[in-house]
């Protein structure tokens, strides 16, 4: 069994942003449901230049699943270029919506 500390350990985080038709598209709400879904904590919002920034923290696989998701996007959504970076873990306990 696992410590507490070792599940904490195991926790890694990236950011994304996502250029393309992601705006006015409810990217931001697919977006939390996926996070939501797979556990992961962190937030997403609307980029001046038409973008999204998404960041999320959990465990690495289920990072990779999101991604994926990111890639693709809701319907309605044309993704044009996603750019991700590896990030520090931050302390968020769920998955927001900013404005």
């Amino acid at each position: 069994m696992l410590s507490k500390r070792m599940k904490a350990d195991s926790k890694s985080a990236k950011r994304w942003v996502i250029s393309g038709r992601v705006q006015g598209v409810g990217f931001r709400y697919f977006a939390q449901r996926a996070a939501t879904e797979l556990n992961l904590t962190g937030y997403v919002r609307n980029l001046e230049d038409g973008g999204v920034e998404v960041y999320a923290a959990g465990p690495a696989d289920q990072l990779a699943r999101f991604a994926a998701l990111l890639q693709r996007g809701p319907r309605g959504a044309m993704v044009r270029a996603v750019e991700e970076e590896p990030a520090e873990v931050l302390g968020y306990n769920l998955f927001e919506v900013e404005p």
